[in-house]
């Protein structure tokens, strides 16, 4: 899994058969204090994250994984992350 920040959405009206009606989100990924460590990726969405958030992200196979079926999907939001903390520091919180 990695962490992830999401940037915006991409809209895309053309697109593969295979490829079910899903929400694109434009993402970075983070390390655990949000210091983007890969720009710019496209993940799919079934959990309505929004601008802003944090996210889990899981790529490849286990990206398949969230709909049923051969969908070409290589990356996939499976969580939307409340909290990070480390001993008893809290490092993010969607809260603040």
């Amino acid at each position: 899994m990695e962490l992830a920040k999401v940037k915006g959405q991409v809209v895309s009206t053309v697109r593969d058969p295979g490829l079910p009606n899903l929400t694109f989100l434009l993402v970075d990924i983070v390390d655990e204090h949000g210091k983007v460590t890969f720009p710019s990726q496209v993940a799919a969405d079934t959990l309505g994250a929004g601008e802003g958030e944090m996210v889990l992200l899981v790529r490849g196979s286990s990206a398949r994984m969230i709909l049923e079926g051969k969908t070409p999907l290589d990356l996939s939001v499976i969580g939307i992350v409340d909290q990070i903390s480390s001993g008893k520091e809290a490092i993010y919180s969607k809260y603040k």
